[in-house]
């Protein structure tokens, strides 16, 4: 009788036997593996004395198997001719070979976007740790608004200073150095805030080496994101990522005040020091283990031929000791003319500015906003300041798959982005108008308000937060760097000003309301007039400039 048997389309195992009464004895013995392969011997040897009617024919065929198929030809063959004695051996030898957890066996482009999403998570906490924090230290060392403005404003200094350095440094040495680099000296930085808190000068030094470390991030993302993810998924993959900058400011809001109150301030800072190095501890050992026979190159996912039709590609890291010539060479290299040439560009510019006004500066006054204003106190005022990062999960989750879906389905790239960065700055700013006059609302209303507003301002991660990508794969991490030094000003000036605005009119509505709606609507008007996804070439226009 001949038994064949398809385990896929493409991988089958063809086992010739005769007819008979005799079993066959069934050996498998596993070679050398070989690249994402294992090769396995199966050999059919005859139970009785000859090859005539009642015997096998004996025969060696090789099998090219992934290792979790390995399994499966033994069940396979052990369940077709039986034998309790060869199922015991066989399920020795499968359990052996099975993979052994759900983590190994996924891609590893899910592995990249998972683990940079947890940091993005961690230097959320930072940034809203802070928010929570400086309530207690302002009244421990007699800080008045505009102290405690410049303080939180300091950190976003760094974060600007870092940006393009950063999106350089993603392009040279590759997101995953860089960003494992900038997490280690966040970390250092929180670290060591306790001590230098009551020296006002020191404190704002550490919390601007903070911005630093966290500034590189975003330009590290958009690199790994560019080299490694394919369009269709691309807008799923920066709503992961920059997902986990909202469960980091919902967890750090949940468990900030806690912490302060049992343990004292000083010790969330100690917690967010040790949680980043904890991370690049379980990253760098994460890259060991998959890059071994491949150090410095990190492949993603299956080849462009696999079998789930994704693109993938390799993310070459440069060797540390690259000499001087060949930094300078690669800095000489960037097209910086063709890029301040671009509408598209200078149009991402404005964009990522009007946002980060509003985001920055709700970020680290709602807080305040919700103690002085709504009366509330700090657990209370950290609780309700949870809604709008945990209902902006909730909004990425939604329209990062529609937008990708639209984007599949035919429909233009740019009027995708368009519509979704439209929605992210028309909906913020129509809900902080509604908060900001004396309607003699109720503070459950206001908080709603506020919560649906910066919410729904997370459709720009499906819209400006993807055209970096979408128009130069190339250079994606140093268009982002551009943009995001720009967008930090507001960090810095946007923060500050309102809390001297704040000393000065005794007004939420004139110092925190009011510039964010400015800027949306502004942004809005700028973003649907220059804004494309088109790819471009800006090697190439610089060449013909």
């Amino acid at each position: 009788m001949a038994a064949a048997s398809a385990l896929r389309p493409d991988r089958h195992l063809l086992l010739l036997a005769g007819a008979g009464r005799h079993r066959p004895l069934l050996r498998v013995l596993p070679r050398r593996p070989g690249r994402g392969r294992h090769a396995v011997t199966v050999r059919v040897v005859s139970s009785g004395d000859g090859e005539g009617a009642g015997g096998f024919v004996a025969s060696a065929v090789e099998v090219e198997t992934l290792p979790v198929l390995v399994p499966v030809v033994v069940e396979e063959l052990v369940g077709e001719w039986g034998g309790e004695e060869k199922q015991e051996e066989a399920a020795a030898l499968g359990g052996a070979a099975r993979s052994p957890s759900w983590w190994e066996g996924l891609p590893e482009r899910y592995k990249l976007i998972g683990a940079t999403s947890l940091a993005f998570a961690i230097c959320s906490m930072d940034k809203v740790n802070l928010s929570v924090a400086i309530i207690p230290m302002a009244h421990q060392y007699g800080w008045n608004s505009s102290t405690a403005g410049l303080v939180q404003s300091s950190f976003f200094l760094g974060f600007a200073l870092s940006q393009l350095p950063g999106g350089w440094l993603a392009k040279l040495f590759g997101g995953r150095k860089v960003l494992v680099a900038g997490i280690v000296a966040w970390s250092l930085a929180t670290s060591v805030i306790p001590f230098v808190a009551g020296f006002l000068p020191g404190l704002v030094l550490s919390r601007i080496l903070v911005g630093i470390g966290e500034g590189v991030s975003p330009s590290s993302a958009a690199d790994l994101i560019a080299r490694n993810i394919p369009l269709q998924e691309r807008s799923r993959a920066v709503s992961v990522v920059y997902d986990g900058s909202s469960f980091g400011s919902v967890l750090g809001l949940l468990l900030a005040p806690p912490i302060i109150q049992n343990l004292g301030w000083e010790s969330s800072f100690y917690i967010l020091g040790l949680l980043g190095i904890i991370w690049c501890l379980g990253f760098q050992s994460l890259k060991a283990q998959r890059l071994g026979d491949n150090e410095g190159t990190l492949n993603l996912g299956p080849s462009s031929a696999g079998s789930d039709g994704l693109i993938s590609s390799a993310v070459s890291s440069k060797s540390s000791n690259s000499s001087l010539v060949d930094t300078q060479s690669s800095l000489k290299d960037v097209p910086w003319g063709a890029f301040f040439r671009s509408k598209a560009v200078w149009a991402m510019i404005y964009a990522h500015f009007c946002g980060s006004w509003g985001h920055y500066t709700c970020l680290s006054w709602l807080p305040t906003f919700f103690s002085e204003k709504l009366n509330l106190s700090l657990t209370e005022a950290a609780w309700v300041s949870v809604l709008p990062p945990l209902c902006s999960m909730v909004v990425t989750s939604i329209v990062a798959p529609f937008a990708d879906k639209l984007i599949s389905n035919g429909v233009d790239t740019t009027k995708v982005r368009k519509i979704c960065q439209t929605i992210s700055f028309v909906s913020p700013a129509t809900f902080l108008m509604l908060s900001s006059m004396d309607l003699g609302l109720p503070p459950w209303a206001i908080v709603a308000f506020l919560t649906t507003g910066l919410a729904l301002s997370n459709f720009a991660l499906s819209g400006l937060y993807c055209t970096h990508q979408d128009i130069s794969r190339e250079y994606a991490s140093i268009l982002l760097g551009i943009t995001t030094t720009i967008g930090s000003v507001p960090g810095v000036v946007g923060v500050a000003l309102t809390g001297y605005l704040l000393d000065s009119t005794h007004s939420w509505s004139i110092s925190l309301f009011a510039p964010a709606i400015f800027f949306y609507l502004t942004g809005t008007v700028v973003w649907l007039a220059f804004a494309s996804s088109e790819p471009q070439d800006f090697a190439k226009s610089e060449r013909e400039s």
